[in-house]
């Protein structure tokens, strides 16, 4: 369904398009502006106030989502439908944090019972390392866990891993890799003991190329140490290929499954979080797990115009679609949620980076946004400027809490009495009058005037937990979820990222001495160049 042709789109994008007044007109003529555009989802208080849209505005965007394929699709989705149309499969991340009990049906199976038995089983395992009754090969309790996968199989558990360190224990860390750059798992080895290591192998297939080059590589690392009759107590796998796992040496009873029907970006509350479980323990992956939910049941149970990733995802269509927007900031004041904005690139840009229809006609929109950001205060001190004052137009979503998860307090409120007057100082500006009034010598009265009208919304919650992580990274799926379905693309596939691989897979060898075969003459000069230099 092309959306563009829609009565409803055609209200939207009507000529003249619509403009709503500068944020400070909206809000002087409406005092109880801020009430009216705050939603809540949970634990989540989202201010949306400080977007540039009015009442008709707001109708119409909603009209449009009301328009799209998004209410049967949701339903499609949620009851195990093949909606990943390209691929011919059901999209259930939701299933993965379904209360036990649920069914949901795929080719005739309930398939949340099935997530509740590895659920149980991780639990089991997680607990046994927690506990210092799983030991390695020489007797000692495992201390380090080095999650190796790429992907959705490090940025989820690597993301949620920080965002939750406060509700783990001091004596028992973890650490990721992911790059095939040998530095990185370099680096991530050094300082370890192999006595004290656990591995956890995060691949599908057990064939990924990156993940299985460093698993390679962690194995030859333990194996030098301490034998190779020590692999079984140091590697457990996350995969569906136990003939593969069990040619690594990985004993298939600790290897834990997923299915077909999860994406690796939407794959964080499956056995892909099974560090993040031994982190913070079985118990706090639950309550991961109900954030997830509660989200869920919002998406499906709340009104349009009160549903807040439909709200959002209207939003994102209104600044990418109508006003030209390109990107999209994600800036999160809290340090332990530094990789969130990664770790919603990959979510975002991935599903929804697509210029055809699920029928395979090219789109007549953009699609999808670069998305991007840093936490606060870092990014004020680097990026900020061009968001102030500069001549493009960023949409921003600040995300801060009210409690921090350590003692600091004052330091706390100083951090997010930053992201407050950010959002003031974004939308509202400094007029030239008000230059002039501070006493602002002529010279520099033009240079320090801001603009504002520059339109964010701000999600605040209690604090950082792991229910609360959850609610987040569930809210971003259903809006690029949401987004898809007004564009009518595939979000669920990732075609995209196929033809550099198989590229890179015919270009390693080359390299290293066979002949090179038919490339473009930038490509050849390359290899030749890379060859000549490479020892």
């Amino acid at each position: 369904m092309d959306i563009t042709t829609t009565p409803a789109w055609s209200a939207l994008v009507r000529a003249p398009k619509p403009k709503p007044a500068h944020l400070r007109e909206l809000f002087a003529a409406d005092r109880d502006r801020a009430a009216r555009y705050t939603l809540t989802i949970g634990d989540l208080r989202v201010d949306l106030s400080k977007n540039l849209v009015d009442e008709p505005v707001m109708r119409a965007l909603i009209e449009v989502v009301a328009a799209s394929t998004f209410e049967e699709r949701r339903q499609a989705m949620f009851a195990g439908e093949a909606i990943n149309s390209t691929e011919r499969r059901a999209v259930l991340h939701t299933a993965l944090r379904a209360p036990a009990g649920t069914r949901v049906d795929v080719d005739g199976h309930d398939v949340v019972s099935g997530v509740h038995q590895v659920l149980a089983a991780m639990a089991v395992f997680a607990e046994r390392v927690r506990s210092g009754e799983w030991r390695g090969a020489g007797g000692a309790t495992i201390r380090t866990v080095v999650n190796i996968g790429i992907g959705g199989s490090d940025l989820g558990p690597a993301m949620a891993y920080l965002a939750t360190r406060a509700f783990g224990r001091g004596d028992l860390s973890c650490r990721f890799v992911s790059n095939v750059d040998g530095a990185n798992i370099a680096e991530n080895l050094e300082g370890l003991d192999p006595a004290t290591t656990l591995f956890v192998i995060s691949s599908k297939t057990f064939t990924t190329i990156e993940t299985l080059t460093n698993a390679k590589a962690a194995r030859a690392w333990l194996v030098d140490a301490l034998g190779v009759d020590a692999v079984p107590a140091h590697f457990v796998a996350v995969s569906t290929n136990a003939e593969q796992v069990e040619a690594f040496g990985i004993d298939t009873a600790n290897m834990f499954g997923f299915w077909d029907w999860v994406g690796g970006r939407y794959s964080v509350d499956s056995a892909i979080g099974l560090s993040l479980m031994i982190a913070t323990g079985p118990d706090r992956f639950r309550e991961f797990l109900d954030g997830f939910h509660l989200v869920d049941r919002h998406l499906c149970d709340t009104p349009l115009h009160a549903n807040v990733p439909v709200v959002m995802a209207a939003l994102g269509v209104w600044y990418s679609n109508v006003l030209g927007a390109e990107t999209k900031a994600v800036l999160p004041y809290a340090h332990d949620l530094r990789r969130f904005p990664a770790y919603l690139q990959q979510l975002d840009m991935e599903s929804n980076g697509k210029s055809v229809h699920l029928d395979g006609t090219p789109v007549a929109t953009t699609t999808g946004a670069v998305v991007w950001g840093e936490p606060g205060t870092n990014g004020q001190h680097a990026f900020y400027q061009l968001l102030h004052q500069g001549t493009r137009l960023v949409p921003i979503d600040f995300i801060g809490f009210a409690r921090p998860n350590h003692a600091r307090v004052e330091q706390h409120d100083l951090l997010i009495s930053n992201l407050f007057a950010q959002g003031e100082a974004l939308a509202f500006g400094k007029t030239l009058a008000e230059v002039r009034a501070d006493g602002v010598p002529e010279h520099q009265q033009a240079h320090r005037v801001f603009p504002g009208n520059r339109p964010s919304t701000t999600i605040m919650a209690p604090q950082l937990t792991p229910s609360v992580l959850g609610q987040l990274i569930a809210l971003y799926e259903h809006i690029v979820f949401v987004q898809g379905c007004v564009w009518d693309v595939n979000s669920f596939d990732q075609w995209g990222v196929e033809l550099g691989k198989a590229l890179a897979n015919r270009i390693t060898p080359e390299l290293a001495g066979v002949e090179p075969t038919m490339h473009d003459s930038s490509t050849a000069a390359l290899i030749d160049w890379y060859r000549a230099n490479r020892t």
